[in-house]
This record gives C-alpha cells, structure tokens and sequence, in this order.
C-alpha cells in the first residue's frame, strides 16, 4: 500500500513517515499544499493522510480539487490541530473519510488508515510470506518456520520492501529511498542493514531467501 503524507511541521512528518514504513507502507511526503496536489494527480496513492493547515494551499481547499479530479475516489485522512466541530464538518463535507485531531498518538493514526482501507478496499489482514517467512504487518512481528525474529525498525523497512516486490530484484537507490528519502548517509550503510537482515532472517536456517544481485541490488525469493 502506498501513502502520501502532506503535513508542513517537518519534525511530525519525518516522525510520521518513519512509523508507517515500519507498519509496512510505502510513504511518499509533501510539506506544503501545492507540491501536495502535484504528487496526488501524478501518482498513484491508496490512502492520503492531509494536513489542514499548510503553506500554498491549505488541506480543505487540496480535498476539494481532489474530489473534483481524477483523484476523486483515494481516501483521505484529515489532521488539524482544531477541534472546532464546524472544521470537522467542513472536511467531512468536502469529502474527507475521517478525521483526526493533533496531538495524537502514532499507533491511533495507523488504525485509522487500516480501518478506512478495509472499508474502501475490502481489506482483510494483511501479512507478506515468502516461503517460511511471515511479516505481520499490523503486529509487526516477523518469524520463520516459527521462530520469531527481531530485525529492528531499519529491518522491518527493507524487509516490507523486497517482501512486496518479491521476487522481482529491487535496485539499491529504491531501498536508499525507502529508508532515507533523497538524503542517504554513506555507500556502505545500505549493505550494513542488509547484512543485519540476513543474519536475522537467513544465518539460523538452512535455506537463503535473501539474495544479492551484484551491482544491481537485492531479492528476497525462495530460489
């Protein structure tokens, strides 16, 4: 699943994003309304979680192009840090599915996103396996022939991402992206976590199920 997050308060969205993609999405982030709406009708996203108070163009005015366009059927989740009824019911009438107020709590907003997906996709739990190897995604919990795991928040990011596009090779800058954004640190911090994730969900059991492709980048695939 993949969420775009337009929240302006960039300590909230780094913090935002990090949780997410540990929960097992892909997030793509915009800090004011109008890179917001350009990410929205360029991409594809099955859930945005929108800020009402942004620079350029605030949230209530970003929903309404959006139930106007072709993105007229992506869900959204509404944050603001009013609590005024008549907010609320602004964005509910401008087509918000739900709506959220600050501060809250990180695991609050991962059930909301949950729940407002299984209502707009019939979604059922959702866990990634490959082979012996189960991801839960709303738990968090990993195992392997029944042993459970414990590869760590930078662990869990890569494993959501080789898990989804196995068993299709995922190119290094993907995973730099995934886990740093436009800002990854050195060469080597990469095949560090990957190196830590292999000990983790292949170094105790006789198969590999993490593969690397030289000069390309890494699989996660039962052969």
């Amino acid at each position: 699943m993949r969420l775009l997050v337009i929240e302006d308060n960039r300590d909230i969205l780094a913090n935002m994003a990090d949780y997410l993609g540990m929960k097992g999405y892909v997030v793509d982030c915009a800090a004011d309304g109008l890179t917001g709406l350009h990410l929205a009708a360029t991409q594809h996203y099955d859930l945005i979680v929108l800020d009402v108070m942004l620079p350029g163009m605030d949230g209530f005015a970003l929903c309404e192009r959006l139930r106007s366009g072709e993105r007229k059927d992506v869900p959204v989740i509404m944050l603001t840090a009013r609590d005024a009824l008549d907010d609320r019911l602004r964005g509910f009438h401008l087509g918000a599915d739900d709506y959220l107020t600050k501060p809250f709590a990180l695991p609050e907003l991962a059930a909301r996103i949950e729940a407002v997906l299984k209502r707009s996709h019939g979604g059922a739990r959702r866990e990634l396996s490959i082979g012996d190897l189960h991801y839960d995604l709303d738990t968090l919990e990993v195992s392997r022939a029944g042993t459970v795991l414990h590869p760590g928040p930078i662990g869990l990011k890569l494993l959501a991402v080789l898990m989804r596009k196995s068993p299709a090779v995922v190119r290094r800058e993907v995973l730099e992206e995934a886990l740093w954004g436009d800002s990854p640190p050195d060469s080597d911090a990469l095949r560090s976590h990957i190196h830590a994730l292999r000990q983790q969900i292949d170094k105790p059991f006789d198969r590999p199920l993490l593969h690397t492709v030289h000069g390309i980048g890494y699989r996660l695939a039962e052969s």
